[in-house]
């Protein structure tokens, strides 16, 4: 454990940055699983709000730097391949 008041400190910070990233990732998450779900349904509507809203929450993770930039702008290639792809066979 440590003894010093700096190093008592940043374990506090550390330990309420990781619940506040925790959080964050977890609400990426869970518009990443709206936007399949609404990919399963097939409804043009939905997609397209479920993208627009995945999107964005995977912007705000990079803006409050949970995500790394790239890794945003790869899953939102990934996101929009999906729809463009059921655009096609549809």
């Amino acid at each position: 454990m440590a003894n010093h008041q700096s190093a008592l400190k940043r374990i506090r910070q550390n330990a309420k940055r990781a619940a506040r990233n925790r959080g964050n990732l977890s609400r990426i998450r869970t518009f990443l699983r709206k936007f399949e779900e609404a990919i399963a349904s097939r409804k043009k509507e939905a997609i397209g709000v479920a993208f627009r809203q995945a999107q964005a929450e995977v912007q705000k993770g990079v803006r409050k730097g949970v995500l790394h930039a790239n890794t945003a702008s790869r899953k939102i290639s990934r996101l929009n391949y999906r729809v463009k792809a059921l655009d096609s066979h549809s």
